[in-house]
């Protein structure tokens, strides 16, 4: 018994050096590590105690350690809400609109750029895409409201000129999931490209090469060498935009809602936001983004089961 405990502790203190010379090795990489790794236990992991408020009746000057329990009280009370399938619908088309329409679109645009031979060009073009990605959802949401409205915007004034009857862009709840998609796309579809060019700078040149001497053109060049390298980036990236399938954003739904599209615009968001700091129920709103999370982090697993079950590498 001594000797196996003797073992034990000599292997110990051997797993125990390796790990000191490895850090001690690293120790800068560690030291560039060490910000994210706060960021994400102070904004991610810490703040993930305040799930217990959606299994309790939660009173702000009692706290969450005498705040009183009530179980799956508020879970029960809002999958028997009325609201509950309308929010359910509004959240998923909009979800489905950007996979159907935004996700493609990024790849679509990196395959040109990549195309392009002309390297001052493609870095104006990149520069011209790349903008909107850094301008505020406020900003994005006036110049809609500019374009768009019924009395003084732009699309409008255009209609009424050629004889038309002005569109309600803005009050219409059967434009709102249009206008909210396309809004999608113009601010990051650009911004989307990055993650593809640099999958596609990856590539060997010399693949493209031996498929000319063999006679392929540019499309089949594309169709068998470029998408297939960047086949596992789509992928991971489809795998994590599902994962957020239920996230539609706040800031932007919030800014286009009107009580005239409410019915198809109203989403889990902004549903959290009016029942938790509007009308104070922390706990019911704390209970719906409880949900929300739990059907994203399902949506991440079966996806990644199902990429690798077709032979791609997964995100885990």
């Amino acid at each position: 018994m001594q000797a196996v405990s003797t073992k034990k502790q000599s292997l110990t203190q051997s797993k125990r050096a390796i790990f000191n010379r490895r850090l001690k090795k690293h120790k800068w990489f560690y030291f560039m590590l060490a910000p994210g790794l706060l960021y994400f236990i102070i904004y991610k992991y810490i703040p993930m105690w305040g799930i217990l408020i959606a299994f309790q009746d939660y009173q702000p000057f009692l706290g969450i350690l005498h705040s009183k329990w009530v179980g799956f009280k508020h879970f029960e009370a809002f999958f028997t809400d009325e609201t509950f399938w309308t929010l359910f619908r509004n959240t998923f088309l909009l979800a489905v609109y950007n996979i159907l329409f935004f996700f493609p679109l990024p790849i679509i645009i990196s395959l040109m750029l990549n195309e392009v031979r002309k390297e001052a060009f493609k870095r104006v073009v990149q520069t011209f895409v790349y903008i909107p990605h850094f301008v505020s959802w406020v900003v994005v949401v006036g110049i809609s409201f500019l374009f768009l409205s019924s009395e003084s915007g732009i699309v409008n004034s255009m209609l009424t000129g050629a004889g038309k009857e002005p569109i309600n862009f803005l009050l219409s709840g059967e434009w709102f999931r249009t206008l909210i998609t396309s809004q999608v796309i113009w601010k990051e579809t650009g911004w989307g490209t990055i993650i593809f060019l640099a999958a596609l700078a990856g590539v060997d040149p010399q693949l493209y090469e031996a498929s000319k001497i063999d006679g392929a053109g540019r499309w089949r060049q594309m169709w068998h060498i470029t998408l297939p390298a960047i086949r596992s980036t789509i992928i991971i990236l489809l795998i994590l935009r599902i994962g957020n399938f239920l996230d539609t954003g706040f800031e932007q739904i919030f800014l286009m809602v009107n009580p005239m599209n409410r019915e198809v615009g109203e989403v889990f968001d902004t549903y959290v936001y009016s029942m938790g700091i509007s009308q104070g129920k922390f706990s019911y709103s704390t209970a719906v983004g409880v949900f929300k999370s739990m059907i994203g982090l399902i949506l991440v697993i079966g996806a990644n089961k199902l990429a690798k079950r077709f032979g791609e590498e997964g995100i885990y």
